[in-house]
């Protein structure tokens, strides 16, 4: 079989995105200054970022919305970019996924109140894997579908048993994980990690799986990160990891590779918001890794694309074309991120 494409499958949430003016104390007062609603989750976004790109490629859906006004507008706004829904199904036993995203207008800060809806039920037995020739497989976010997230007595999941039925079918895997505080998140984590090529996480979500302080004065420390990364291919990841932060990004792969990109040094005033940013990083990293881009030009691909979702309060209205992303970083230039040597 010739694969082609990205099947994105798991979180399909409606974000609605409220701009306030501050972050009230309890019983107190904020303003509501602007209001969007726009796609969500870590399946949905990625696929939006990926038409907006347009780097051409086939792309498709699988996930479980409710069958009300949301899930028929994520059908509808799927096909409108080109997504093949026919692996997007509906249940009547819940209703579509939704967040409301409390965005500090000042600062970029987001808070987050989510209903977990339709996504609590998506199951293996919704995710018909053999039926699709995409070439990757993208699954997010583990830690927020509840019933792939659920555990098995011998120590698998339903989503290790799902991303290992992937891998036997010949797709790329690519997971991404959401910061949550579960009890579980090392445990559902690692029994993943064989199944997974690509893992995508963040400083916070890489300290929970494990163990490592990754923070010093609310900065990211490089050669902590670093041994977060190596700890994770040691678990079992199959190709990268790329821990991605505000400032950059460090990836490690399977045959010890080190590699670092720092972000885009957008200009002050220029952040919107920072939700989805990395959705997008992780939809520039994929576009470039499945046409065939070497990791160093994916890194680069997907820190552009995260700089042009941070211009706007959605999770991918400022998504430009992949080479208009680019010239981001080439306007702007890249932060400085180096790994101390012997590390």
């Amino acid at each position: 079989m010739q694969r082609k494409g990205i099947l994105a499958a798991g979180n399909f949430i409606v974000d609605v995105v409220k701009m306030i003016d501050r972050w009230p104390a309890p019983e107190s007062l904020a303003n509501i200054h602007d209001q969007y609603w726009s796609n969500g989750g870590g399946a949905y976004n990625v696929l939006k970022n990926l038409a907006a790109l347009q780097v051409d490629m086939p792309l498709a859906a699988a996930g479980l919305v409710g069958q009300d006004h949301w899930g028929q507008w994520i059908t509808s706004d799927c096909e409108q970019a080109g997504i093949d829904t026919s692996m997007l199904r509906s249940t009547a036993e819940a209703s579509t996924s939704y967040t409301d995203v409390m965005t500090v207008k000042a600062t970029g800060q987001r808070t987050f109140f989510h209903n977990r809806g339709a996504n609590a039920l998506l199951g293996r037995q919704h995710l018909l894997l053999a039926q699709s020739d995409a070439r990757i497989f993208h699954l997010a976010y583990l830690l927020l579908l509840d019933e792939l997230d659920r555990e098995h007595p011998e120590g698998h999941t339903e989503a290790s048993l799902l991303l290992q039925q992937a891998c036997q079918l010949g797709f790329c895997t690519s997971v991404d994980l959401v910061s949550v505080h579960d009890a579980r998140f090392g445990r559902l984590v690692k029994a993943a990690l064989p199944f997974i090529d690509l893992l995508f996480l963040n400083e916070l979500e890489a300290a929970a799986i494990t163990g490592l302080p990754l923070t010093a004065d609310g900065q990211v420390q490089p050669e902590q990160a670093l041994a977060a990364c190596r700890q994770l291919i040691a678990a079992g990841v199959r190709q990268w990891v790329l821990l991605h932060f505000a400032s950059g990004v460090i990836a490690v792969s399977a045959t010890g590779q080190v590699l670092q990109q720092g972000s885009v040094q957008l200009p002050h005033g220029a952040v919107v918001g920072t939700v989805g940013a990395g959705d997008a990083f992780a939809a520039g990293v994929l576009a470039a890794w499945h046409q065939q881009q070497p990791m160093p030009a994916a890194l680069q691909w997907g820190v552009c694309a995260a700089a042009a979702c941070l211009q706007h309060a959605t999770c991918s209205a400022g998504i430009l074309p992949m080479d208009q992303c680019l010239l981001l970083g080439q306007q702007y230039g890249y932060r400085s991120l180096e790994i101390p040597a012997g590390t």
